[in-house]
């Protein structure tokens, strides 16, 4: 999978990348990330890429053209399956989103900044909008981050037991069940009986139970998803 990240503070993202699971992906060729600087694009000198609000009000808009000629120059090396823009005013993103978004190949990730960009951009390039939740960043790089980790992990062989990806929360709408580790006994807190049993069935049972009643409990709503 390639991901293209269009920034305009394009620093901001090399720690995420470099670290834990991502840095697997790309040491094993699963995944490439790579950052454009929306400046490298600009045609003037100062290397602007925003400009005020035709209609006056507070706030920066990113311009159309470093855009444009960002997007078509990365167009013209290959195909993209998404042109996709960070923006609290996208859909919301979800483990289902991510789960169909991992079948496909390339992106193109445009990261916001200022009042956000101009409105024919999104007409002309954008085939997707997303926002990972109900409030506003600085810029759209850490919601990129979010995004590149959420899909990333799915791929097959970045994690190291591939199974555990299908047990995370929100897969099959369900939180996950409560987890425990060594030692058994921790402040007169002791580890389920039926975690220590040994016995598969009884095991995926009781998770399947506590996932089920954890998720009537924090998100009924999910259950109500389709």
């Amino acid at each position: 999978m390639r991901i293209d990240i269009i920034s305009v503070v394009p620093d901001l993202l090399q720690s995420p990348f470099s670290h834990s699971i991502l840095k697997r992906a790309k040491e094993r060729g699963l995944l490439e990330v790579n950052v454009i600087n929306l400046r490298d694009f600009s045609t003037s000198k100062q290397k602007q890429v925003d400009d005020y609000q035709y209609g006056g009000g507070a706030g920066m808009v990113m311009m159309c053209e470093p855009i444009s000629n960002c997007i078509e120059h990365l167009k013209k090396q290959r195909s993209y399956d998404e042109i996709i823009y960070m923006t609290p005013d996208g859909e919301v993103m979800n483990q289902k989103m991510m789960n169909t978004l991992s079948l496909k190949n390339s992106f193109i990730i445009l990261c916001g900044h200022y009042k956000g960009i101009d409105e024919r951009i999104r007409q002309l390039y954008i085939t997707k909008e997303i926002s990972i939740g109900d409030y506003v960043l600085s810029g759209g790089e850490l919601a990129a981050a979010v995004f590149t980790d959420a899909i990333g992990r799915l791929l097959p062989g970045v994690l190291n037991d591939e199974t555990s990806a299908l047990t995370d929360s929100f897969q099959d709408n369900l939180l996950s069940p409560p987890v425990y580790t060594r030692p058994e006994n921790f402040k007169d807190l002791i580890v389920p009986d039926v975690l220590l049993s040994g016995h598969e069935k009884k095991i995926n049972d009781w998770r399947h139970e506590q996932a089920l009643e954890r998720t009537k409990t924090r998100r009924p709503d999910l259950l109500n998803e389709e």
